[in-house]
């Protein structure tokens, strides 16, 4: 196996595939890179087995075929450090593998490619194309939502609902729910829920970085593909089923609080400087004319601001977390934000009232 190729191809994506393989592995060739050449074609693959990248670079340059896997992260580090532009020439010679640019020289231990694990994944039943920047925008929207290692598994990634023309997110980590929705641009013909585990929604958030582009989806029960550029990203996905959240929707409300979104980040972002460091808790005093945020922590400190509102419903006191507002209230595309909090008071909407496409609810918390 013999080729040469320019170093600023091989950098992104290689940094895409390095970025999927985990640092501790209990398989050392986990660790590695495959790298197959055929016809001058570089193919690199790289998986943690539950998510697996794979990369088409063409060469240029003369190129003898062959297979082998390299220490991804020493590959990755070596390419990152030549200067740009470089050619590096590669060479595997017993079970070393030789890179060569200008004058610098290094040799890299070597795996067999054939003990590199298969992704098994079945033949797709459904698929479907989309805009990666309308893609990236509903994973914005949500993706902050999603729960990390929570007992109830399903919680830990991200329902994808699929309607025929119309796409929905959902992610919830019990506490908080955001939902974006949005249109496919064409007709799908079916409706289906996947749960999409969280690594692999972030690991495909950070690979949609060109939101002119089409990719293609593909999916079935178990796996997702996703084709993108010269990329193919593939992931399992959670056997769940996501809970039903629509009777939170249902509920009787209060009438509507509609406040500048920049004053209401400001203000929350200076009183939850003195909250609970663990619970992050800010006090809402909401009455006719004001809105009076308050916190307080167990050295005695305190915090107060007070924002001008007009409000139709009673007065009312309520607290949440101070973080999972500000997520909600930073989602939105306007100046504004229409905060409605149930007549129960156990739960509060958060939305954009000139856009219906994303709603945020946040559970209230004792202070």
């Amino acid at each position: 196996m013999k080729f040469t190729i320019n170093r600023d191809q091989l950098l992104t994506p290689l940094q895409q595939i390095v970025s999927v393989i985990e640092k501790r592995q209990t398989m050392p060739i986990l660790s590695n890179v495959l790298l197959q050449l055929v016809d001058q074609q570089l193919t690199m693959t790289g998986t943690d087995t539950e998510i697996q990248i794979v990369s088409t670079i063409q060469s240029e340059f003369p190129a003898e075929n062959g297979q082998i896997t390299v220490p991804a992260r020493k590959f990755l580090d070596i390419c990152r450090l030549l200067p740009a532009n470089a050619e590096i020439s590669f060479q595997l010679q017993d079970d070393k593998i030789k890179l060569s640019s200008g004058r610098s020289r290094f040799s890299l231990s070597s795996l067999p490619a054939e003990h590199y694990p298969e992704f098994n994944a079945t033949e797709a039943d459904y698929q479907f194309s989309i805009n990666s920047g309308k893609l990236k925008k509903a994973l914005d929207k949500t993706l902050f939502c999603m729960a990390n290692q929570d007992v109830r598994y399903y919680l830990n990634g991200l329902l994808l609902h699929i309607s025929n023309s119309r796409l929905k997110l959902v992610a919830s980590d019990g506490h908080r729910l955001a939902i974006y929705e949005d249109d496919i641009g064409h007709a799908t013909g079916y409706e289906v829920r996947i749960i999409i585990p969280r690594k692999a929604v972030q690991e495909l958030h950070r690979l949609l970085d060109d939101a002119d582009l089409e990719l293609g989806v593909q999916f079935s029960n178990n796996f997702i593909r996703v084709e993108y550029k010269q990329v193919v990203f593939s992931s399992k996905l959670i056997d769940a089923k996501f809970p039903d959240f629509s009777k939170v929707f249902s509920q009787d409300a209060m009438p509507p609080l509609v406040i500048a979104k920049q004053s209401l980040r400001d203000a929350l972002t200076r009183v939850a400087i003195l909250s609970n460091e663990k619970y992050k808790g800010v006090s809402f005093d909401i009455g006719r004319e004001s809105l009076k945020l308050s916190a307080h922590n167990p050295e005695h400190d305190s915090a107060e601001e007070e924002l001008l509102i007009d409000f139709a419903g009673e007065p009312l006191n309520i607290a949440f977390n101070s973080q999972y507002i500000l997520d909600a209230v930073s989602n939105l595309d306007s100046d504004t934000a229409r905060i409605t909090i149930a007549t129960n008071a156990s739960s509060c909407f958060v939305e954009d009232p000139e856009q219906h496409a994303f709603r945020f609810v946040v559970m209230p918390m004792r202070m």
